[in-house]
């Protein structure tokens, strides 16, 4: 069974290589949202620190890792938002990683006093690494030995250093006292990221993405307030797309919600419906910290192999108590996960 996993493994890192690659993606993407738009850098109090940890079908033979830190700080003086992503993700056994850090840069436009408008642009380097040695070939499950070393004349096509590249990124997100909506182009540039010396390009990477908050009950002597918090997500990339709709249930300092994950009326090549996951999140607050949990209910063909997705998120914000009483009539409404 060990070298059935090596050589399903073998054939998915060798068409890899040769085809476009995609982000990776997290179910909690408000928890760092910079991720998901640079225009929302800066959208915390004053100071904020997100890290994000991702295990992605962990059933798997070492499964799909990802990390996230983010860093952003709105100042008052210049009506601007600036912060800083780092991102790292290892996708399965052959040591096939990618890196990269950016810096956001947001513009916070007042319209009118309920209604603001955030243009956001980003700069960043990006790197994919290869670790040929962890990679399982042909001649390695054929021999007879123990396959320790490789003869396979294809393993000469591999970069053996980091491929690096450029990446840019653009913005905007317009929110009231209730609502929310912006949208985002990702690497605009469509870097090279091929690992074999070729002209493969990260694909444009679009999103779309907006929410309503909706008070259920005020404040009272025994009561504290609650909201609804409907939202959605849709992502494009290259071939591929998708829709996370759900909602969030807020009870402070307690929040839960659920989404879907998938395009129902748009079937794939195979003529199966379009479902990816059920997602269910838990998130608490205390202080000036906020911890969530997320699982992701698989719900493709790859249920009974993939043993869902697991994330977590901590985000931590600071500022002072005059920072807080003003950044009561700018902070935007959507949920913190």
């Amino acid at each position: 069974m060990n070298r059935l996993y090596a050589l399903a493994f073998c054939v998915c890192s060798i068409l890899a290589v040769q085809t476009k690659g995609q982000d990776q993606q997290y179910t909690q993407f408000y928890s760092n949202p910079m991720l998901l738009n640079p225009a929302f850098a800066g959208t915390s109090v004053q100071t904020r620190v997100a890290m994000n940890y991702r295990n992605q079908w962990p059933a798997l033979p070492q499964s799909f890792v990802s990390y996230s830190v983010g860093v952003d700080h709105f100042v008052p003086t210049f009506n601007s938002g600036m912060g800083i992503t780092v991102n790292h993700d290892k996708a399965g056994v052959g040591g096939l990683t990618y890196t990269s850090a950016s810096f956001h840069y947001a513009y916070e436009i007042r319209v009118t006093r309920k209604i603001s408008i955030r243009p956001g642009i980003s700069f960043g380097f990006g790197s994919n690494y290869l670790d040929v040695n962890k990679l399982t070939f042909m001649d390695q499950l054929a021999r007879d030995d123990d396959g320790a070393t490789t003869l396979d004349p294809d393993r000469t096509r591999f970069e053996q250093e980091p491929v690096n590249y450029p990446d840019f990124a653009g913005g905007l997100v317009f929110y009231s006292e209730k609502i929310w909506l912006g949208a985002a182009l990702h690497h605009m540039n469509e870097p090279i990221q091929s690992l074999t010396g070729g002209e493969s390009r990260l694909p444009k990477r679009f999103t779309m993405h907006g929410g309503v908050r909706v008070k259920l009950s005020e404040t009272g002597a025994f009561s504290k307030r609650q909201y609804i918090v409907p939202a959605f997500n849709y992502q494009a990339q290259g071939l591929f797309d998708q829709l996370d709709l759900g909602f969030y249930y807020e009870y402070a300092p307690l929040m839960v919600g659920v989404w879907y994950r998938g395009l129902p009326i748009k079937s794939n090549d195979y003529d199966y419906a379009n479902h990816d996951a059920i997602a269910f999140l838990v998130g608490y607050e205390y202080n000036n910290m906020t911890f969530g949990y997320s699982y992701d209910l698989t719900v493709s063909e790859l249920t009974p192999n993939s043993a869902g997705s697991h994330e977590i998120s901590l985000v931590m914000e600071f500022a002072t108590k005059r920072n807080k009483k003003k950044s009561k009539r700018r902070i935007m409404p959507c949920a913190k996960f």
